[in-house]
């Protein structure tokens, strides 16, 4: 299933956390990656993910904020555009 990138966040253990999820925002995929990894990886607007792999957004609030992000992105960017 097609996913588009909606988050993107730092930890202090040098990991960056990106949130992909379904238009409706219903679902979402998160990968971690070590900073290191970043060089070596592009990360892309949208992504396919395996519906196996994908988990609920079980509060509304998010949900719709997720759902807004992944619109916004699907308008403005092609799925393999490398952000």
């Amino acid at each position: 299933m097609q996913c588009w990138l909606v988050e993107r966040s730092y930890s202090d253990e040098n990991l960056v956390s990106f949130v992909y999820a379904t238009p409706d925002g219903s679902r979402y995929h998160q990968r971690d990656l070590s900073a290191n990894m970043l060089f070596r990886l592009d990360v892309t607007a949208a992504r396919s993910v395996p519906e196996n792999d994908l988990q609920p957004v079980d509060d509304d609030a998010l949900r719709e904020r997720y759902a807004s992000e992944a619109d916004r992105m699907a308008s403005e960017h092609a799925p393999d555009d490398v952000l």
